[in-house]
């Protein structure tokens, strides 16, 4: 069996790279036979991450056992790729023996990674397997603040003096036993440690031995500051196209590097955040936690949900009245409040990301606003025209379709006008957008759905 048939088997593209549930199956059942040798011959070709998929889409009972009987082959980069909300539970199964081998397959990003999340206990435990150099160097890193560059950088880094030619970097390199298994980049230092270039292994392999690495420095060069904003990390990754790029102490001394893939882990993550944010779930979220925990990531954004609700239904409280003497009313409010929601909800989502990936600047702001109201309008037409006829052809009333296709236009308006400007004054006033927007949004479009609509009809029909 190979290792794509281990992933996918014979399934369609939309299935691709998805483990096979025939696989699953067939692990499950060499657990519950204690079959030691069937287990390990079915996850030996699998990739580190696909393990690490499997053992979070089983039971902990299973998850358990599966450990006990598989974790004298454990690999540490399972723990590297496995979701943060099961990553103790398997540390604290593993035998130390492995935990420990394990842990020293580790670079030391990973590591870190790894401890950063665990409890004291675990962390020195792990750290006690590690050999001196490694541990000073883990030490050293969890040093930085929490989701800094710091945490982020391996202290694993290929450097080469700035006198030197390429033979001299060749050499150095086919010499040198503990050069990190991946990188891409030789970092050229001044005599003080401070990074001048890069110089991508391409061009040096490419180049005579006699070239001075000064000549073939990529015309790119980011340098990071160690204490620098994982986030703001990320987004110089994604914005310059980086590979790699050398990270400085405060006197700018080289003191790591950060690689592409921990850069797009962490960006991939702050996608993750603002969506769990947006949906008020939690921005730790997982398929595996509990039903306690669930509820209570929820339950708080489910209470603002009812604030809101509760507002909304005081608006129609005042228009008792109205909604009594005309029933047509009743039935077709919820219209105009969904359609509000909805395209608020739209705006939102665009204004959060952009706001995200710093697209929205105060330079483009007002045009951005204007774009989405204009949208709103021309939905609203739209939508206020087949709202008006349906109001007239359901209730034979002109003047409710009139109602509902002006309230129908001033509600899509509003919600493209709160989708934008909101996200934008919670980020100036320093409050996520992505946590907060939502409840707002919601609120403002029920209110003024309401509003137009029960307050125009008690006008034009009563």
């Amino acid at each position: 069996m190979s290792s794509g048939d281990n992933i996918s088997g014979d399934v369609s593209q939309d299935d691709a790279y998805h483990l096979d549930r025939k696989l699953v199956a067939q692990v499950l059942e060499a657990v519950e036979q204690g079959d030691q040798q069937t287990l390990t011959g079915l996850l030996e070709d699998l990739h580190a991450a696909d393990i690490a998929d499997l053992l979070e889409q089983i039971e902990s009972a299973e998850r358990t056992r599966l450990i006990h009987l598989y974790d004298r082959e454990f690999d540490g980069e399972i723990l590297s790729e496995l979701d943060e909300s099961i990553r103790e539970e398997v540390i604290s199964i593993l035998n130390p023996a492995v935990l420990a081998e394990a842990v020293r397959e580790l670079e030391s990003d990973d590591v870190v990674d790894l401890l950063e999340d665990l409890g004291e206990p675990q962390q020195e435990a792990i750290l006690e397997v590690l050999e001196d150099a490694d541990r000073v160097a883990v030490e050293q890193s969890l040093s930085y603040p929490e989701s800094s560059a710091g945490r982020l950088m391996q202290r694993e880094v290929v450097m080469a003096p700035e006198h030197w030619n390429v033979g001299q970097a060749i050499d150095y390199m086919r010499a040198s036993d503990d050069l990190p298994e991946q990188f891409y980049h030789v970092v050229v230092v001044d005599p003080r440690a401070h990074p001048v270039g890069n110089v991508t292994l391409g061009r040096i392999m490419a180049s005579k031995r006699e070239v001075p690495l000064t000549h073939l420095m990529e015309d790119t060069f980011q340098v990071i500051p160690a204490d620098q904003d994982e986030e703001d990390v990320a987004y110089a990754f994604n914005q310059y196209h980086l590979i790699s790029a050398p990270v400085v102490d405060d006197e700018g001394r080289l003191v790591g590097v950060i690689t592409i893939d921990d850069a797009m882990i962490v960006l991939d993550e702050e996608h993750e955040e603002d969506i769990l944010r947006l949906a008020g779930v939690g921005e730790e979220s997982s398929l595996a936690d509990r039903v306690i925990e669930t509820t209570k990531r929820r339950f708080p954004w489910l209470a603002v949900n009812l604030v809101t609700a509760v507002l909304a239904s005081l608006v129609i409280a005042q228009f008792e009245a109205a909604i009594a003497q005309i029933v047509a009313l009743a039935v077709l409010m919820p219209i105009v409040a969904s359609m509000g929601g909805n395209a608020g909800t739209q705006s939102l989502t665009v204004a959060v990301r952009a706001i995200a990936t710093r697209d929205l600047t105060g330079s483009n702001v007002w045009r951005v606003i204007r774009r989405e109201v204009l949208v709103g309008l021309v939905n609203g037409v739209i939508f206020a025209i087949v709202m008006g006829l349906v109001g007239l052809a359901w209730f034979g009333s002109p003047m409710l379709g009139v109602v509902i296709a002006v309230a129908m236009v001033v509600n899509l308006v509003v919600a493209g006008l709160a989708g934008t400007v909101i996200p934008v004054l919670l980020e100036k006033a320093g409050v996520d957008p992505a946590l907060a927007s939502g409840a707002f949004v919601t609120t403002v479009t029920d209110v003024v759905g309401f509003f137009a609509f029960l307050g125009l009809a008690a006008a034009v029909l009563l």
